[in-house]
């Protein structure tokens, strides 16, 4: 972990155990139009921006309400869920707690709102070790786009090649190859079907927070 300066993690699927919500989410959003979920939606969305996901939603499904609105009632809809039920991935907050007390930069860069990601670090009391958040709110491009890696690795005030990304999902590990920076896969249940693809992605898999070591320059897990 030496070579690395900052650590940035994306949040749902890799810090929280949260994509069986969207999930749930998905399917009462979608039922209130009678329409049920296909079976390419999480393919679909993943790696686009809260914003841009609204959009998709909105024009594939013909949705009536603004793009703004649709944000609105998934905000309201999530913001219990996000407090009280979604659980942090196992030995998470104690990793980021190691990587705090050793002066690594750490940054959250993730395609949900602001709204829900401040929400859920606070109740999960991790938002005070992160000194960059960056959300789907801040950037014009999704993932797999570079933008909000980039982004947070400015605020953090380090170069591309000295961070390690955290992700879960194909389009968020391409992401962070296309920053220029270091990838680690964490396994979840709602994208193990591409488990082989994460894994000839990532430059490390891992499959909790609690089987990393730091060690020399390497991640051994």
């Amino acid at each position: 972990m030496n070579r690395f300066k900052a650590v940035i993690f994306d949040l749902d699927g890799t810090l929280l155990d949260s994509m069986w919500m969207w999930h749930a989410i998905d399917i009462e959003y979608l039922g209130k139009y009678g329409i049920a979920i296909p079976d390419d939606l999480q393919k679909s969305i993943e790696g686009k921006s809260f914003t841009e996901t609204a959009v998709y939603f909105k024009e594939r499904f013909r949705i009536p309400e603004t793009v703004e609105q649709i944000k609105a009632n998934w905000n309201e809809m999530s913001m219990d869920m996000y407090c009280n039920r979604v659980q942090l991935k196992s030995g998470a907050k104690e990793f980021i707690m190691k990587l705090h007390k050793n002066n690594k930069k750490l940054g959250i860069a993730t395609s949900n709102s602001r709204q829900l990601t401040e929400a859920a670090l606070k109740a999960k009391g991790l938002y005070d070790y992160f000194d960059a958040v960056v959300t789907g709110c801040d950037v014009k491009k999704g993932k797999p786009d570079p933008e909000i890696y980039l982004k947070a690795a400015e605020i953090l005030g380090v170069k591309p090649s000295e961070c390690l990304v955290f992700e879960d999902v194909p389009q968020g590990i391409i992401a962070g190859k296309n920053a220029g920076m270091t990838t680690c896969a964490v396994d979840d249940e709602y994208s193990r079907k591409f488990i082989d693809e994460k894994k000839t992605l990532a430059d490390y898999f891992v499959t909790d927070y609690n089987n990393i070591k730091c060690k020399g320059s390497f991640l051994e897990d």
